[in-house]
């Protein structure tokens, strides 16, 4: 599940055991002998095997039915989070749609291919301005703060602020004390700002003779939009159940995902139930359910009007084969310069928590490690029967669904694939010339220790292609980082660097010319890790991460710039260390910035000074501005914010802007002098 902004994602693989299982989706593998060097293989499918095809419910007493069916065997004492928990959504490959997979091209370095994703020239009056940093040129990402070069707009603390860039004053405020918003995407004079409503969460078990509350427990997505001309006012606000998971924005037409539950209200067991008698009670809560109690429902308020009820028609939800029953996930399609609607909502029964998006192309993928939390069973609970055993721990697989969203109408199921491992998050993803690149890690959930041969952890890139049958695999190559996971990924082209850490730290170097044949290219080993990088110029990529001692032991924020004009021997020419601080680009991309026209990159910073080799108690949070010089970083200085960790940096005009929770700082870009400072609280 793509991150809320301010929280790093959980990483559920330090806290939970699992079990590795290898298998081939799409065919039978030949695997070529393991290169006696960098034991990496390289894995080639012989033949796709047949998917299986999604279709629709073509009545909701079938639907109804059919639901109730398949999720019955995820139903324990404790409804779906029991001893039966639901782990996958779907099985196998579906029908997808043919494409033209393209000429491979040969393997490139990487260029400023990030210039046209965060930096917009000057327009009609309108200064020269950054963007949100973003996976893909032309694909918006939702964040915390954007502008148009005009404006500067902001979300924090339950509140929408407009800052004039001329007058360098706040223009317009919107509370929203009802809804905790998280993110937005803008355009033109509308704002779409996306939330989860809050939710009461209950320990287990329930309090005495009560019910659950059903499983959603009144959890749900917010969509606000908000018109800016003006002073700014909200226009519309669709609420429908179901957590938010990501969004991406394509011109002024954003796609929105959102995964919902079946709203049942299981009962726990107490002093009056046992866990027999729990389990018993549940599975009956479900045959007696409603299709109501299936399907997403949704509010609207649009221009004066409300309305309410099922979020999606019966007919037009859409099932493999094989599901649980226990999830869906619900694409809508909302023009930000339109009245705002229901969405036009698409919805399969499948799962999902990272999303990737281009300009054609929209992939949820499911590696179900943030749903699999073992549950604490309470004490004092009068019961002669045995707990039921934890549910087993997920196979280390990820499934993926892609949805064609060429046009501005509803996207169109375009078919879906599976490999081997878990991802790291989007950058995982990567589409080029009508393939797929996956780069995942399996073995981590092992409780096995480290070096015990077949679960030991390894990471891998896998290769899928569309064809009429989903996502196929036509190659692999495995064997990257033994005994380490993936700490950053990024494809630049038919070329794919892959960083992997447990006590150094290997960046990987994979030819990806040859889809049926990606191969390792060059490994470079040093201390330490980047956890994000960033092209910034021919063959030069930037890195932020952390240093680590040869033990592995963490020592504070880097930034590193890699020469990797030969992909055979990349090569680190320049290193500049925070002692004990960290950034928020290392699990948030969007905090990122790298401006070409000046050669500079601003990260944020948060860490306790150390001196004479003694860390102290006081944390200094600032922007750090750094200069590329050639092979070389410099630094060009500092900016911080009166009781305010800054969260976002942008360039407009020939000002730097800084944003945090208490403010908006305006620096000179070229000695950083201050220009102004706009409270925000």
């Amino acid at each position: 599940m793509a991150p809320r902004v301010g929280l790093p994602r959980v990483d559920w693989r330090t806290i939970v055991g699992g079990v590795a299982v290898a298998v081939v989706i799409g065919g039978i593998a030949a695997a070529a002998p393991e290169d006696a060097v960098t034991g990496q293989q390289d894995v080639v499918t012989d033949s796709p095997a047949a998917g299986i095809r999604l279709v629709a419910f073509d009545s909701c007493e079938k639907a109804l039915n059919d639901l109730r069916t398949a999720a019955l065997p995820y139903i324990g004492p404790f409804g779906f989070g029991g001893s039966a928990r639901a782990l996958s959504a779907t099985g196998g490959d579906v029908v997808g749609i043919p494409d033209s997979a393209g000429a491979a091209q040969a393997p490139a370095a990487p260029r400023d291919s990030q210039k046209s994703a965060q930096q917009q020239e000057s327009t009609g009056g309108t200064p020269g301005h950054s963007t949100t940093n973003t996976h893909e040129a032309g694909v918006d990402e939702p964040d915390i703060v954007k502008t148009d070069g005009k404006r500067l707009v902001s979300v924090a603390d339950g509140h929408l602020t407009v800052i004039d860039v001329a007058s360098r004053k706040v223009t317009g405020t919107l509370e929203l004390p009802d809804v905790a918003v998280s993110e937005m995407l803008l355009s033109g004079d509308r704002a779409l700002l996306v939330a989860n409503r809050n939710a009461v969460v209950y320990d287990m078990p329930m309090p005495r003779g009560k019910p659950a509350p059903p499983l959603s427990g009144g959890m749900g997505s917010t969509l606000v939009l908000v018109d800016l001309a003006g002073a700014a006012k909200t226009v519309g606000t669709l609420s429908v159940d179901g957590a938010y998971i990501d969004a991406r924005q394509v011109g002024a037409v954003a796609r929105v995902v959102v995964r919902s539950q079946p709203q049942l209200r299981f009962v726990y067991p107490d002093q009056t139930r046992n866990y027999n008698s729990s389990l018993k009670e549940n599975r009956e809560i479900a045959q007696r359910s409603t299709i109501e109690d299936w399907l997403p429902r949704y509010q609207l308020d649009s221009e004066g009007t409300h309305s309410e009820g099922r979020l999606v028609d019966c007919e037009r939800v859409s099932h493999p084969a094989a599901y649980s029953g226990t999830g869906m996930l619900t694409v809508l399609t909302i023009d930000l310069n339109r009245t705002l609607g229901t969405g036009d909502p698409v919805t399969i029964a499948a799962d999902g928590d990272t999303v990737y998006g281009t300009g054609t192309s929209l992939y949820v993928a499911d590696d179900r490690r943030n749903r699999y939390i073992p549950l604490r069973f309470g004490e004092g609970i009068a019961d002669t029967s045995p707990a039921p055993a934890p549910p087993p721990p997920p196979a280390e697989k990820t499934q993926i669904h892609r949805f064609d969203i060429a046009g501005s109408g509803p996207p169109r199921y375009a078919g879906s694939g599976e490999v081997d491992g878990t991802l790291l998050n989007q950058y995982s993803l990567s589409e080029y010339n009508g393939y797929l690149r996956v780069a995942t890690t399996t073995g981590q959930f092992s409780s096995v220790a480290e070096g015990s041969g077949a679960r030991q952890s390894q990471s891998m890139i896998t290769v899928l292609q569309r064809q009429e049958n989903g996502l196929a695999q036509v190659g692999k190559v495995d064997g990257l980082g033994k005994g380490e996971r993936i700490y950053a990924v990024r494809f630049f082209g038919a070329v794919g660097y892959v960083v992997t850490f447990r006590q150094m730290d290997p960046l990987y170097t994979v030819d990806l010319s040859q889809p049926a044949r990606p191969r390792v290219a060059g490994e470079l080993k040093i201390t330490g890790y980047s956890a994000y990088l960033h092209p910034v110029g021919d063959n030069k990529i930037l890195g932020v991460g952390q240093e680590a001692s040869t033990q592995g032991r963490r020592l504070g924020a880097q930034v590193s710039l890699f020469d990797v004009g030969n992909a055979a021997a990349p090569n680190r020419t320049a290193q500049y260390q925070i002692e004990g601080g960290s950034s928020e680009v290392e699990y948030d991309p969007h905090a990122f910035l790298y401006w070409p026209a000046r050669d500079l990159v601003v990260i944020p910073v948060t860490g306790s000074p150390a001196v004479g080799g003694k860390p102290q108690y006081q944390q200094l949070t600032y922007a750090l501005v750094l200069r590329l010089d050639g092979a070389g970083l410099s630094e060009v200085g500092r900016v911080a914010h009166p009781n305010g960790m800054i969260r976002r940096s942008l360039v407009i005009g020939e000002d730097l802007w800084t944003v945090s929770d208490a403010g908006v700082m305006v620096n000179e870009l070229g000695k950083l002098a201050q220009q102004a400072w706009i409270p925000l609280r």
